[in-house]
């Protein structure tokens, strides 16, 4: 099952412009390439099940590929997760390069973007599926890599809510640096920055990261609604977490 484009998201309703060198189909270069990580002796690729097209389906499971919106696949996980053992893989960018072409697919530049990624990125999609992750037959693989990112002129007729002079064609893998697995609530402590107080507040988070608070705020109650941490006051005009009595501290 593809993703839903959202509004505001890098690729535009119209088609690319002609003559790019560059795939049209709607699998991308990056879901491509995970996708084929996970295709071990005995899976198959493409494959339905219960009503849903599933990236890799193995023997013991079923691997589902998200590069986009995990919210936009979030009803698929909770019926297949109801019946099947089920991997969601999720990359998260730790180091991007990002590649200018122009219209007929041409490599105008090449440079690497000066934001660095966080395992803490994560909480962005983890957050639209945070009562799943606990569930016995749930599994998230966030796996941290460094992408190229391809742009290429806006094609006539795209729309945007801003306006903009390119968008993205493709993302491409360079590198897997780590996978991480979050097979329980309390995996997703790791994610948090080292050295926060406790309690802890989505403040500290800020802090420590200078990450947008609307980050933080999505850390702290995917980290609830998981059971991961639990809301114990406030300090000033924030809410205080701590973690759950089973985790580390």
């Amino acid at each position: 099952m593809e993703p839903r484009q959202r509004r505001t998201g890098s690729a535009p309703s119209a088609p690319p412009p002609a003559g790019t060198r560059f795939s049209t189909l709607r699998e991308g270069s990056l879901h491509a390439a995970l996708k084929a990580r996970y295709l071990d002796a005995g899976s198959v690729a493409e494959r339905e099940v219960d009503g849903f097209v599933v990236d890799v389906v193995r023997p013991v499971g079923l691997v589902e590929v998200q590069t986009a919106s995990v919210a936009s696949i979030r009803g698929k996980l909770e019926r297949l997760v109801a019946a099947h053992p089920v991997l969601l893989v999720h990359p998260v960018a730790i180091e991007r390069w990002l590649v200018r072409v122009g219209e007929g697919g041409e490599l105008l530049g090449r440079r690497r973007s000066p934001k660095r990624g966080l395992p803490l990125d994560a909480f962005d999609e983890l957050v639209s599926v945070a009562p799943l992750i606990g569930h016995p037959n749930l599994a998230v693989d966030l796996v941290l890599i460094r992408e190229e990112e391809v742009r290429g002129p806006v094609p006539p007729g795209a729309r945007y809510r801003y306006p903009r002079t390119w968008w993205r064609i493709d993302r491409r893998l360079l590198e897997v640096i780590d996978t991480w697995r979050i097979a329980s609530p309390s995996d997703l402590v790791r994610l948090l920055p080292a050295g926060l107080p406790d309690p802890f507040t989505s403040a500290d988070i800020v802090a420590a990261t200078r990450r947008q608070r609307r980050l933080a705020m999505r850390a702290v109650y995917t980290l609830e609604k998981a059971g991961a941490a639990r809301r114990v006051g406030r300090s000033g005009r924030h809410v205080a977490y701590r973690l759950g009595p089973d985790l580390p501290s």
